[in-house]
């Protein structure tokens, strides 16, 4: 009698073992998916510039000169990144950091009409067509921001787009810490 009660009682416990899985996970925010580079460095990298932009590429050089940055992942095909572009020109235009814009796994032709319509507040733009870069960097989609310290440490990331509250109350903050 008692193996009969430990199979009826196997099933009911990976019921609720499941079901207070699924129930912390329903309480979660999608948008904060952590990080396993936030207070690490940059990954090595160098990206070849976007064709017909001119001006340089981008490479992990760039995150180490001393001063705070912002690397914005992007693409042409990315609808929310059309909906935030206007955020990143924003932030760009304030003169509080260098704004790097990683192109990935994008037709740089389709990246380059897409610029000119939105407009390029871009410090430099990197092309990474086989997204490889965004893989080191931990990619789960676009858009995706860093925040990267004047040493080359990743300090935030932003997964989405940014809408103006999270510029407001997140990033500019966490900028001016960083500088201070």
């Amino acid at each position: 009698m008692t193996s009969k009660r430990f199979l009826f009682l196997v099933p009911v416990l990976v019921f609720v073992v499941l079901a207070i899985y699924f129930a912390v996970g329903l309480t979660k925010d999608p948008s904060k998916i952590p990080s396993a580079l936030i207070d690490k460095p940059a990954p090595e990298f160098a990206l070849p510039g976007l064709e017909g932009r001119g001006g340089p590429g981008f490479s992990t050089a760039d995150l180490k000169q001393g001063r705070v940055t912002v690397v914005n992942i992007f693409a042409s095909w990315c609808v929310p990144c059309r909906a935030e572009h206007p955020i990143i020109n924003r932030l760009a235009k304030m003169n509080v950091v260098d704004v790097y814009g990683l192109n990935y796994k994008d037709k740089p032709g389709d990246a380059l009409k897409w610029l000119q319509e939105l407009g390029d507040s871009y410090t430099a733009v990197g092309t990474d067509l086989t997204g490889r870069v965004g893989i080191d960097w931990g990619v789960y989609g676009v858009p995706e921001t860093f925040i990267v310290d004047g040493t080359g440490t990743i300090r935030y990331k932003h997964v989405g787009p940014i809408t103006p509250q999270a510029l407001d109350d997140t990033i500019i903050p966490i900028i001016q810490d960083l500088q201070s």
